[in-house]
């Protein structure tokens, strides 16, 4: 089982710039200076969350917005998926802290992060928001 201290460790041997804001809650920082990633020990999981961006009350465009997302999630998506949650779309990503590995933890950053800014001017644009964040 990976413990709060592993978890650590594994985010110092990939070189994340983070920090403990929380017992088991660690804020990353992305190198491209994108929103950072909360990665969160809670036992018996690991929970992975990347703020996207907040979602507009009212849009002709939200329906398309939707479809686009499941479609990311079910094609481009390597680990985790879009989801809304309090108005805020998100991407999550959750593993066993029982059998998790450097590797997997490391991919699932890689891929939420590459998600996150391949991802994002489509979905603003099609949220309505054009070049807002």
């Amino acid at each position: 089982m990976v413990t709060r201290e592993d978890l650590e460790s594994y985010l110092i041997r990939m070189d994340m710039d983070f920090e403990e804001v929380d017992d088991g809650m660690f804020l990353v920082r992305t190198e491209d200076g994108g929103p950072s990633i909360v990665v969160h020990h809670s036992d018996p999981l690991l929970l992975v969350r990347l703020k996207v961006m907040n979602l507009p009350e009212h849009s002709e465009h939200l329906g398309v917005l939707y479809e686009t997302l499941l479609r990311l999630n079910a094609t481009d998506v390597v680990h985790g998926a879009y989801g809304i949650e309090e108005g805020e779309l998100i991407l999550s990503d959750t593993m066993q802290l029982g059998s998790l590995d450097f590797d997997e933890l490391r991919a699932s950053l890689e891929s939420v992060q590459m998600a996150a800014s391949s991802h994002a001017a489509r979905i603003r644009d099609l949220a309505g928001l054009g070049g807002e964040a």
